[in-house]
């Protein structure tokens, strides 16, 4: 029974025999084509691949279009979203939903970032970095530097949790601390916030 598969595919009764014609053609094709038509069409699919590759990434990259801006409630993130927009100085609340508007580089209108004011709240926070991270460019990270001293160890947590979030994204963003209050008599450096976040972490 053995020796007759075996006459058979020898023959050309097998799978490999069915194709064998086909086979040898392509083989007499590709040996009788000028080697110079074979690397022009090796290079246009190389420039296709690369152009679908680079569409891929342009397109994922312009999904990612927020800063997000974050930190502990009282630390001056709705100013700095008013003053960022508008550039005039308003009296703010403590919020408790986000808020986004469009943000203009350089008043430039092919260049725009939305700017995403995250509440503070101790149990809002962590809930809506999560909604927006995924569209996440850039997080800047607001510290109260007049307040810093005595909620560090919360500022330090907060910074660690966004942190480790953030790098578990396909794309990191981008990562600023903004050490906000500055002009407060009390306030601490922001050397000195450094150093005391990188003992905390």
């Amino acid at each position: 029974m053995a020796s007759a598969d075996l006459r058979r595919v020898a023959d050309g009764g097998g799978v490999g025999g069915t194709f064998q014609p086909y086979l040898d053609s392509l083989h007499l094709e590709l040996q009788q084509t000028d080697p110079t038509v074979l690397s022009v069409v090796a290079a246009l699919l190389t420039v296709l691949v690369t152009l679908v590759f680079w569409k891929l990434i342009r397109s994922r990259r312009s999904s990612q279009r927020a800063v997000l801006l974050v930190g502990l409630c009282d630390s001056g993130k709705t100013l700095l979203f008013v003053r960022l927009l508008t550039g005039l100085y308003r009296d703010t609340q403590t919020s408790i939903t986000d808020s986004s508007a469009v943000y203009r580089v350089n008043h430039n209108r092919g260049n725009s970032l939305t700017l995403i004011d995250l509440p503070g709240h101790e149990s809002l926070r962590l809930q809506f970095l999560e909604r927006f991270k995924s569209s996440a460019r850039a997080i800047v990270f607001v510290v109260d530097s007049a307040a810093f001293q005595r909620e560090v160890k919360d500022v330090a947590e907060f910074l660690y949790q966004v942190l480790i979030d953030s790098m578990g994204l396909k794309n990191t963003p981008s990562f600023l601390i903004a050490c906000n209050k500055q002009d407060i008599a009390m306030a601490k450096s922001a050397k000195l916030i450094q150093q005391q976040l990188e003992k905390e972490l």
